[in-house]
């Protein structure tokens, strides 16, 4: 099986990928849930079609206007549109969607065809005051679909499906031009019959779409060989209610700051975007991976380090704590656990025949000598044909009575061992004194040579406010990172659960620069208001 494999999949309202194979949980797991004192929630969840949404309250304007830039019949105002357009995909998104609230759903979808019907929409918006939610895969779990509403005559949703198709490939520069809705999925099944591949794959693959990988700023599973998605865009299209920015007319320049720099990572809030350019490689034609087991997590960090700073680095490089490792998270179909002990690391090749030949005897040979363990293919293999399964299992969780959710942040290597103690110890501290003590995961998921990215699974038994009681879990490991100098996202984005904590890691100078950024590009603040910057006068909604 390859990505390209994958389907593309229209999730949902509340249940993740592809409903046709949902995951279930092994009689073992029910049986250890039980023992940790897991009860399943009394009330069954609500269905998408009995969610309370909230009063549509565009004017009659502002209607016709939207009518007027797309075509009526790419306007819907339906129960169904707009619960299906409410919120992301965090654990308190679901949450409070299957309890019944859809008060943050949209008053109308709309369904552009063209970067010209996405600017004349934005044009009306900024006319008739009603704030606008791009929305192409909406895997978000960080709050940032779910703009202010306070002084908006409305919320739009700019659903951007209908642009999905591929302008252009480059094969002699090896770039590729796509619109902003096209499914990842999709993208590189057009690349694969070129025999290319953009080599991104985020947890999110089956859902996400090129312009969210741009807007969030994303990095996907095989970063370690093919980089983050900001470092693979050469150029890209962006709409504002003030009209069209290009850049990138080449792939590097001294012409001043890159633009797209502050394109890229801006979640929507300065602007759409509509198209992106970028840089295409040869697909492999061998890929091997394998696992490797250490006696400690600060043996096998260790080793990764190594690797990325003095080679050869792997495609794929990434390693569970003792604590993920038991129960086999990096294997979703193998939950039951009670595998040996130690510390589980996955290495995976991708390339020419003897490229991966080469560079997977060198970096055995380092991992070795780090004190690694080989296990073989067989895990590796079953990571690589698995990895986009995992989420899948959130839903019978949650249904078993299970709070679980995820978080990540990036710090240096000098710094990786204390972030990670510090956050486990917040997450625990304010989960147990809420009378749910936790289990608290950590894996590295992204090596760089000067430090990585740290990704935590969390999971307890259900409080009576679910909610809640992840936000104060959340806000104090939001806490923790800070007060450990780390960043406070590294591949989930801002969105309007890291805003707080974002301003205090740039300082207010920074925000006040993005602020100026904002008043140019969108003088009105109808971008996505409230996510990535907090509104300077939120009764005003600006």
């Amino acid at each position: 099986m390859t990505e390209s494999d994958l389907p593309v999949v229209d999730f949902h309202p509340y249940r993740w990928g592809d409903p046709a194979h949902p995951a279930e949980l092994s009689d073992a797991v029910h049986e250890a849930l039980a023992a940790f004192g897991v009860q399943a929630p009394a009330r069954e969840p609500v269905e998408p079609a009995d969610a309370r949404l909230p009063e549509i309250v565009l004017t009659d304007g502002a209607r016709a206007a939207l009518e007027v830039a797309v075509g009526a019949q790419y306007v819907r105002y339906d129960g169904e549109a707009r619960v299906g357009h409410t919120r992301g995909w965090s654990t308190p998104d679901l949450l409070r969607l299957r309890s019944g609230d859809a008060s943050d759903a949209p008053d109308a979808v709309a369904l552009p065809g063209s970067h010209e019907e996405v600017v004349a929409l934005l044009a009306a918006c900024a006319e008739h005051h009603v704030a606008v939610v791009p929305y192409s895969g909406g895997t978000s779990v960080v709050g940032g679909l779910a703009p202010a509403r306070d002084g908006f005559h409305g919320v739009l949703a700019l659903d951007m499906g209908r642009l999905d198709a591929v302008v252009a490939v480059d094969e002699i520069s090896r770039t590729a031009t796509f619109q902003a809705g096209m499914r990842g999925v999709t993208a590189e099944k057009a690349l694969r019959e070129r025999n290319l591949t953009l080599g991104h794959f985020p947890q999110s693959y089956e859902g996400a779409s090129i312009g969210g990988y741009a807007a969030a700023r994303s990095a996907g599973q095989s970063s370690a060989g093919y980089g983050r998605f900001d470092e693979m865009v050469v150029g890209l299209t962006l709409a504002t209610p003030r009209g069209t920015v290009e850049l990138g007319t080449a792939p590097k320049s001294a012409a001043g700051p890159d633009l797209r720099q502050l394109v890229l990572g801006s979640e929507g809030a300065l602007g759409v975007i509509t198209s992106v350019t970028v840089r295409v490689r040869p697909a492999p034609a061998v890929r091997v991976f394998e696992t490797w087991r250490f006696e400690t997590f600060e043996a096998g960090a260790e080793a990764l380090r190594r690797l990325v700073q003095d080679g050869p680095v792997p495609t794929v490089l990434r390693l569970s704590d003792e604590a993920e490792t038991s129960i086999n998270l990096a294997d979703p179909s193998a939950l039951n656990g009670g595998g040996p002990g130690g510390c589980l690391a996955v290495t995976g090749y991708e390339g020419a025949a003897a490229e991966v030949e080469s560079r997977r005897a060198g970096a055995t040979a380092v991992l070795r000598a780090a004190g690694g363990v080989p296990e073989g293919t067989e895990g590796g293999e079953a990571w690589r044909t698995g990895r986009f399964r995992a989420p899948y299992y959130r839903d019978p969780l949650l249904e078993a009575g299970v709070l679980i959710e995820t978080l990540e942040t990036v710090t240096f290597w000098s710094n990786l061992h204390a972030l990670r103690a510090a956050v486990t110890q917040a997450l625990t501290t304010a989960l147990t004194d809420q009378g749910t003590p936790p289990l608290v995961l950590c894996h590295i998921s992204h090596v760089y040579e000067t430090g990585a990215s740290l990704y935590f699974t969390v999971a307890c038994a259900q409080a009576e406010d679910p909610v809640g009681q992840w936000r104060t879990a959340k806000t104090a490991a939001n806490d923790a990172i800070r007060a450990s100098g780390a960043a406070i996202t590294h591949h989930h984005g801002v969105g309007t659960d890291h805003r707080d904590s974002y301003r205090q890691e740039i300082g207010p100078l920074a925000v006040e620069t993005l602020r100026a950024a904002k008043q140019a590009l969108d003088p009105t603040g109808i971008l996505n208001p409230g996510v990535l910057i907090a509104p300077e006068h939120p009764e005003a909604g600006a």
